[in-house]
C-alpha cells in the first residue's frame, strides 16, 4: 500500500473496517444462535421430558386408582378407565422414548417399561377373578394381590427414578447452557475488543499516512512558494526600475518632439525667409540691404538648425541607450516568467495559478521587448533623417557662407545669388520634410513608450499580486499542516 493513493488507502481500511464489523456480526448472530439452541434444548428437556416424565408417573397413578375402584366396585366404567389410561401410559412412553437422547433416560425408561409390563401381567388375572365375584368383601378374597402391590411399588419407584433423573438431566442442561452463554458473551467480548483493535490500528496506520503524505506535499509547496514569492519579489523590483526608465524615455521623447517641432518652425520660417530673398534679388539693387539682413537671418537660423539636429542627435543616443536598457529588462522579466512557470509546475495541482501568472508575465516581457525592437528601429530613422538634415543644414550654410563672401559683388551676382537662394529654398523644404517625418516618428515612439510603460506597470502589478499569492500559498500551507497535525511550520 505504500505506493498507492490517499484515497485508495481509505477505501481500503473502510473496507478492512466494513469486514472486520461484518466478521463481528456475522460471529455474534452464530453465538447468539449457539445460546439459544442451548436454551431450546434445555427448554425441550424440560417441557418434554420432564413434564412427559411426571403425566407418564400421573397415568400410571390414575390407573392404580381406577383399577382399584374396580377392585372394589367392579364397574365396567372404571375397567375401561383403567384400560384407557393403560393405553395413555404407554403413548406417553413412546413419546418419550423418541425424546430422551441420553442413555441413563432410556435405561430408567425401559425399567418403567418393564415394571409396567410386569404390573400388568399380574394385574390382568385379578381384574379377571374379579369380574367373576360378585360380592366382595374384602381384597383378601383375590389371589395374587400382594405380587400386584409389590410390582405397583416397582412401577412407581421405577417412575420416580426416572423423573429424579429428569430432574437432574434438566438442571445440568440448564447449567451447562449458562456456562455457554457466558463463554459465548466472553468470546463475543474478546472478538468485539480484537476488532476494534484491529479498526484502531487501521485508522492510526491511515492517519500517520495521511500526516506523512500531507506534510511532504505541503513541504514541496512551501518551498515552491518561497521560491515564487522571491522571484515575484525580484520580478517587481525589475518592474519598479523597468518602470523609472520608461519615464526617463517618455520625458526624453517629450523634449525631442518639442525639438522636432521647433525644428519644423525654423525650417518653415528659413523657407520663408528664401522666398524672401529670391523676390529681392529679382527686384534688384533696391533690396541689397534687404538680403543683406536676409542673409544674415539665414545664417542665424542655420545655426540654430545645427544647434537642434545636433540636440536631437545627442536625444535620439539616449533614447538608443534607454531602449537597451528596456530590452535588458525585458530579457530579465521573461527569464524570471519562465522561471517562475517552472517552479509553478514542479508543485503540481497547488502551482497552476501560479503557472498562469508566470505565462502572462511571460507575454508581457515579450512585448516589452518588441516595443524596445520598435524604438530602436524608430530610433534609426530618427538618426538617418537627423544625418539628412545635418547635411543639407550644412549646404545651405555653405551657401550662405558664399553668399556673403561675394556680398560686395551682390549686383554683378544676383543671378548666381537667385541660385543659391533657391538651393537653400529646396533645402529647407527637404529639412521641413525631414522635420515632419521625424516629428511623425517621435510621435510613434512616444506611443510605443507608453505603451511599454503600461505593460510595465502591469507587470509590476502581477508580480505583487504573485508575491502575495505565493505568501497567502504558504499561510494555507502553514494552516493544512496544523489541521493534520504535523507539527511542522
Amino acid at each position: 500500500m505504500a505506493e498507492r493513493t490517499f484515497g485508495t488507502k481509505l477505501a481500503a481500511g473502510f473496507g478492512l473496517t466494513l469486514a472486520l464489523t461484518l466478521l463481528m456480526t456475522a460471529t455474534s448472530v452464530l453465538t447468539l444462535r449457539y445460546v439459544m439452541n442451548s436454551k431450546d434444548n434445555v427448554i425441550t428437556s424440560a417441557r418434554v421430558n420432564l413434564v412427559g416424565s411426571e403425566e407418564l408417573n400421573s397415568h400410571m397413578e390414575s390407573r392404580i386408582a381406577d383399577y382399584r375402584a374396580y377392585l372394589l366396585t367392579a364397574s365396567d366404567e372404571y375397567l375401561r378407565a383403567t384400560e384407557q389410561d393403560r393405553t395413555e401410559f404407554l403413548a406417553e412412553a413412546a413419546e418419550l422414548r423418541e425424546s430422551m437422547t441420553d442413555t441413563p433416560s432410556h435405561e430408567l425408561l425401559d425399567a418403567v417399561a418393564a415394571a409396567e409390563e410386569k404390573h400388568a401381567a399380574l394385574l390382568a388375572p385379578v381384574m379377571e377373578q374379579r369380574s367373576r365375584l360378585s360380592d366382595l368383601r374384602n381384597v383378601t378374597q383375590l389371589a395374587g394381590n400382594q405380587e400386584l402391590k409389590a410390582a405397583r411399588i416397582a412401577v412407581q419407584q421405577a417412575l420416580a427414578g426416572l423423573i429424579d433423573r429428569q430432574s437432574i438431566v434438566v438442571d445440568s442442561r440448564r447449567d451447562e447452557s449458562s456456562s455457554r452463554a457466558t463463554m459465548a458473551s466472553a468470546f463475543i467480548i474478546v472478538i468485539g475488543a480484537v476488532l476494534i483493535l484491529g479498526s484502531a490500528a487501521v485508522a492510526w496506520k491511515l492517519s500517520r499516512d495521511l500526516r506523512r503524505e500531507v506534510g511532504a506535499a505541503v513541504g514541496h509547496i512551501q518551498s515552491s512558494s518561497a521560491e515564487l514569492e522571491a522571484a515575484a519579489a525580484q520580478q517587481a523590483s525589475g518592474g519598479r526600475d523597468q518602470a523609472s526608465a520608461m519615464n526617463e524615455i517618455t520625458t526624453t521623447i517629450s523634449e525631442l518632439l518639442i525639438t522636432s517641432r521647433q525644428i519644423a518652425d525654423s525650417a518653415q520660417r528659413v523657407s520663408k525667409i528664401a522666398e524672401e530673398t529670391a523676390e529681392a534679388a529679382r527686384t534688384g539693387d533696391a533690396t541689397v540691404e534687404q538680403t543683406r539682413t536676409s542673409i544674415a537671418a539665414i545664417r542665424t537660423q542655420v545655426d540654430q538648425i545645427v544647434q537642434h539636429m545636433l540636440a536631437l542627435g545627442e536625444k535620439s543616443q539616449q533614447i538608443g541607450g534607454v531602449a537597451d536598457l528596456v530590452s535588458e529588462l525585458a530579457e530579465q522579466t521573461n527569464i524570471l516568467a519562465i522561471n517562475a512557470t517552472i517552479e509553478a509546475s514542479g508543485a503540481g495541482e497547488w502551482g497552476r495559478r501560479f503557472a498562469v501568472v508566470a505565462e502572462e508575465i511571460r507575454k508581457l516581457a515579450d512585448r516589452t521587448a518588441g516595443s524596445a525592437k520598435e524604438i530602436r528601429a524608430l530610433i534609426e530613422d530618427v538618426r538617418g533623417a537627423v544625418n539628412t538634415t545635418v547635411m543639407a543644414t550644412e549646404i545651405g550654410a555653405k551657401a550662405v557662407d558664399s553668399g556673403s563672401r561675394q556680398f560686395d559683388d551682390a549686383t554683378s551676382s544676383f543671378r548666381r545669388i537667385a541660385g543659391l537662394v533657391s538651393t537653400t529654398s529646396d533645402a529647407t523644404r527637404e529639412i521641413e520634410l525631414s522635420t515632419k517625418q521625424q516629428t511623425t516618428a517621435v510621435e510613434q515612439v512616444n506611443i510605443a513608450a507608453s505603451d511599454t510603460a503600461r505593460v510595465t506597470r502591469e507587470t509590476e502589478a502581477s508580480a505583487v499580486q504573485t508575491k502575495q499569492t505565493a505568501a497567502h500559498l504558504s499561510t494555507l500551507s502553514s494552516e493544512l499542516l496544523d489541521l493534520v497535525g504535523t507539527g511542522r511550520h
